[in-house]
């Protein structure tokens, strides 16, 4: 089995993850287009790298990560709902190049909202459980490949009125704990199945955790001083050369 493959979707995944641009759409446009074996169970294992990377990144503020932990559970819970009751509908019917698109699109606008509407001029202090509720209905859609977990969560800290970076920092650290359930729970699943050896998931691990503490380091370092606008530019651009490919 040829290993390049999952080095790029490790990288593809770890640079998407944190970016508002997908990462469950880019692995299914990629796997499509490219004939690159992936399948959900894969997609989640090498997302445990993302994980990683968020534990080596935030390690020095475990202390202020502590202070957030139950606004933490409180966001990650409508998402493990979603997905515990929901993931045989997506894995059956959503992962399609098309309904990436649409999702692509589609879900720009909370990006747009917020980036529009948002006061952003509040710091984490400010959150609450019901925004941290709130928080974590936005994240539930995640599940819909195309819409993007961080996208739609930093969306979420936006309207709510957190500043770009903490609406950030947030979305990290909000969904951790989906990120480590459902990469735990599906890389069991491979293990079980033995549907993709274990070493190929191991190489696309260790490429998502590098490429996802660097995808979180720009993100950070860039909404300081830019907007969100360039991401949902790309958004809508991919969808509509996704569409336009299958036109063609």
């Amino acid at each position: 089995m040829d290993y390049l493959y999952p080095l790029i979707l490790g990288l593809i995944q770890g640079l998407t993850e944190f970016l508002p641009i997908s990462s469950t759409g880019h692995l299914v446009l990629i796997a499509k287009f490219f004939h690159i074996p992936s399948n959900l169970a894969f997609d989640a294992f090498i997302h445990l790298g993302s994980f990683l990377a968020i534990l080596i990144y935030f390690w020095k503020d475990l202390r202020e990560i502590w202070s957030l932990k139950w606004y933490i559970i409180v966001s990650a819970i409508p998402g493990a709902l979603a997905g515990f009751t929901l993931e045989h509908l997506i894995e059956n019917h959503l992962r399609s190049p098309l309904m990436v698109a649409f999702f692509l699109s589609f879900m720009s606008l909370p990006l747009l909202l917020g980036e529009r509407f948002g006061k952003k001029e509040n710091t984490l202090r400010a959150l609450s459980f019901s925004k941290a509720l709130g928080i974590g209905l936005f994240q539930a859609l995640a599940l819909l490949p195309g819409t993007s977990r961080s996208g739609i969560t930093i969306s979420a800290g936006l309207i709510l009125g957190l500043k770009r970076e903490d609406s950030a920092r947030y979305s990290f650290l909000a969904g951790a704990p989906l990120i480590l359930g459902a990469g735990l729970y599906e890389g069991l699943k491979l293990i079980k199945t033995n549907s993709i050896p274990l070493t190929y998931a191991l190489t696309g691990f260790f490429s998502s955790a590098l490429f996802s503490f660097l995808a979180i380091a720009f993100l950070l370092n860039f909404l300081k001083k830019h907007s969100l606008y360039p991401f949902i530019l790309y958004r809508i651009l991919l969808a509509l050369l996704v569409v336009l490919i299958y036109i063609l």
